[in-house]
């Protein structure tokens, strides 16, 4: 699809999106020039296609794609909330800390059933247990896709079961002050009133590790709309009740008050339908086309411009040579031994060459842009 025609069709998922989460029936001169499977593909890359599905249902236009894909969300996020109940109750009995994660809590806060929609469920446990997080997995018939490396161990079970497991909530190579800031995160949360393991953030702590999850994702590949519509929901329920003294005070701590500023003041106008300047435009824009997971050429650009001041030069030594910290998450055999860090700078150079071709050769060509 072309870029206009992506803007066009984000437009209307935007408007469309508006008028689900306010309860509102389109306006038929607004929907009568849809595409709907250009509209439908934009709204997959934005993972709010349940939500436009409510809208068009409300306008009494039911296609079959945004059907079955807001039916499938409401089955999921039904299954996933059952299957979290139990995967917590087992983690309680083994005297496991837990807390569910972000995606997890914001979909009760949607009108309607479905609405977010869940790729997977995070749940942040005990770093220190993870060997019996990880046999609790399997006990329910979960295979493990992935042990030990980075932040977080992956489950996934038939037919859409997706589970991470946490032992932290951001590596030490992520841009900026998030790793320190949240390295210690148990000092910052409170004992649920009903469960001896479970805990949960404060409001104010929820919306901080929030907004700096989506400023990892906004620095590193790019994150889509319905990063918006978090906040959007989030703040619609909360704000009145928030410390903003202390969020203030904690954003600054981290490095990402501006961000959350401009990235907050785009959320509440676009979905209460004020008048964009030029600047929220183009932030918009990087929205839209970032789509939820990014893009790998916003990874590279954005590598450069933010962890490396624009020096290319910077980024391609770190490149060559990332920390040792990064090496430890990444090549999990490297913290046996010190001696073995040589060895896993020349291991990740091979590997890349025989797994990341495609990847290498778009850094090179943004390298000698």
């Amino acid at each position: 699809m072309e870029e206009n025609e992506v803007r066009k069709n984000a437009e209307d998922m935007i408007y469309l999106t508006v008028c689900a989460i306010k309860g509102e029936k389109p306006e038929k001169s607004r929907i009568d020039g849809l595409e709907l499977p250009k509209l439908f593909e934009v709204c997959q890359e934005h993972i709010l296609t349940a939500c436009v599905a409510y809208a068009l249902e409300s306008a009494d236009i039911r296609d079959s794609d945004f059907t079955q894909a807001k039916e499938k969300a409401i089955r999921k996020n039904i299954l996933l909330d059952a299957e979290r109940g139990k995967i917590l109750h087992s983690l309680e009995a083994e005297k496991i800390w837990y807390m569910p994660l972000k995606g997890s809590l914001l979909h009760k806060w949607y009108p309607k059933l479905g609405m977010r929609q869940m790729s997977d469920n995070d749940i942040l446990c005990d770093g220190t247990k993870m060997e019996q997080v990880r046999e609790v997995m399997l006990g329910y018939g979960y295979e493990c896709k992935h042990f030990g490396m980075g932040t977080d161990d992956a489950y996934f079970k038939e037919p859409v079961m997706n589970f991470e497991m946490h032992r932290s909530l951001f590596k030490s190579s992520h841009i900026g002050k998030l790793y320190e800031y949240f390295k210690d995160v148990k000092e910052r949360l409170i004992r649920d009133d009903d469960n001896e393991y479970g805990y949960h953030f404060r409001n104010e702590d929820f919306y901080i590790y929030v907004t700096a999850h989506e400023y990892r994702h906004f620095t590193s590949g790019g994150t889509g709309v319905r990063s918006l519509v978090d906040t959007y929901i989030f703040l619609g329920k909360f704000n009145d009740s928030l410390d903003w003294e202390y969020i203030d005070a904690e954003l600054e701590k981290l490095g990402i008050a501006d961000y959350e500023r401009t990235s907050r003041q785009l959320a509440m106008k676009l979905f209460s339908s004020e008048e964009l300047t030029s600047k929220d435009k183009d932030m918009l824009e990087y929205y839209i086309m970032s789509g939820v997971y990014g893009s790998h050429d916003n990874v590279i650009k954005n590598s450069i411009k933010y962890r490396t001041d624009n020096s290319k030069s910077k980024y391609l030594m770190y490149r060559l040579f990332p920390p040792v910290s990064f090496l430890r998450e990444s090549v999990p055999w490297v913290r046996k031994s010190k001696l073995l860090i040589p060895a896993a700078y020349i291991y990740r150079f091979f590997r890349s060459l025989s797994v990341s071709r495609k990847k290498i050769k778009d850094e090179t060509s943004e390298l000698i842009k």
